[in-house]
């Protein structure tokens, strides 16, 4: 993420909702669920509020379009309909889609959810986020922690530093002391997001080089020495977390420097571009691309080369462990608490790669597949 153009968007407008706002909030339901792509579903079996009555929960994820908050919604709903909870379904309609969410985090406070499930899009949602807890809502983030985290009240993910890490470490005993020409593909360069933080961080630590920075992207010295030898940076570049975005990103890095050898990308589709771009400028097979995500068809590009390794999330996981966390809380039980030494509920990470290297644990695509998510 370039300095000169990372923006922290707090965007901190205080809005002062009244009962006639709720209730027009009410009245509007069906018409903002139609427009941000929500859904309902439905069971009536299993355990869940006080009386046997269903409990109301909210699912609210940054898009539709990516397999991984697919999967989420897919396992909410398994769990939904096993724990007796009534689930809505909201996603914004790009990554940064921020007034989305916030409509549906209004919305689930107007029909008195129990309990709100979110992957933030940015800062925006949090004075929503806060004035659902106000109203007694349990607000779980999945993936990623709100910034402050304090926003939800706790974090359902996976370590995104440990993830960035364990791709970082195999890319630097892949390398065998070679010199490292790094391609960072992030997420975004106009705002901050902590997945974004996190996972390019962690790819740095892992091959041994100083991020420079707690906060910010691109703050690492541009050369000096990894692990194994010596690194140059030759861009960072904002993906959007898509294959188009990564695709734009690569061809503008191959432009800044044609020799990149090692591309760290935020996640599987920005690394599907930038493998495509690489494979269009005649270098496919030449250059080492590592992933983050773990979903099935990433498990294959593993497995045909495309992807030199991919860190494996289980984004199901977080998804449901939070449908039943919310009901048994309705139920009287006690609230879900951080993994020890953590911040967060970690639900785990591996690395999948079909070469073993000195210092690293790796899954064979076909075992790890047996974890996968998406199609």
């Amino acid at each position: 993420m370039k300095l000169s153009s990372t923006v922290h968007l707090s965007n901190s407008r205080r809005r002062r909702r009244t009962v006639a706002a709720a209730a027009v909030a009410i009245g509007t339901a069906t018409a903002l669920a139609a427009c941000s792509s929500s859904s309902s579903t439905t069971a009536s079996s299993g355990s869940g509020g006080s009386g046997g009555g269903k409990v109301g929960v909210s699912l609210i994820l940054k898009t539709l379009t990516n397999p991984y908050f697919v999967s989420m919604e897919k396992d909410a709903k398994t769990a939904a309909a096993k724990d007796n909870v009534n689930l809505t379904v909201a996603a914004g309609t790009k990554d940064g889609d921020t007034q989305t969410q916030i409509n549906a985090i209004d919305n689930a406070i107007a029909r008195g959810d129990k309990g709100i499930l979110i992957t933030t899009n940015g800062d925006a949602v949090n004075a929503a986020l806060n004035q659902a807890k106000q109203a007694g809502l349990f607000v779980i983030a999945l993936d990623t922690a709100p910034n402050p985290a304090s926003t939800a009240d706790i974090t359902f993910a996976t370590d995104n530093t440990q993830a960035g890490k364990l791709d970082g470490q195999y890319a630097a005993a892949a390398l065998g002391g070679k010199p490292a020409v790094i391609a960072m593909l992030d997420l975004f360069n106009n705002q901050v997001v902590s997945v974004d933080i996190d996972r390019d961080h962690g790819f740095l630590q892992g091959m041994g080089i100083d991020p420079g920075s707690t906060t910010q992207n691109g703050q690492e010295a541009k050369s000096g020495k990894y692990s194994g030898g010596s690194y140059s940076i030759a861009c960072h570049q904002p993906t959007q977390g898509a294959v188009d975005g990564g695709r734009t990103a690569m061809e503008n890095c191959l432009s800044a420097n044609p020799n990149i050898n090692v591309v760290y990308a935020i996640n599987e589709p920005a690394a599907e571009g930038a493998y495509n771009a690489l494979k269009a400028a005649g270098k496919a097979g030449q250059v080492a691309v590592y992933a983050i995500d773990g979903s099935c068809a990433g498990l294959k590009l593993v497995g045909s080369g495309e992807f030199t390794a991919d860190a494996v999330q289980y984004p199901g996981k977080m998804a449901s462990l939070g449908v039943d966390s919310i009901a048994k809380l309705a139920a009287g039980g006690s609230k879900p608490s951080v993994t020890n030494g953590k911040s967060f509920y970690d639900t785990g990470t591996a690395l999948a790669a079909t070469k073993s290297v000195s210092g690293s644990t790796v899954q064979s695509p076909t075992d790890a597949a047996s974890a996968c998510w998406g199609s």
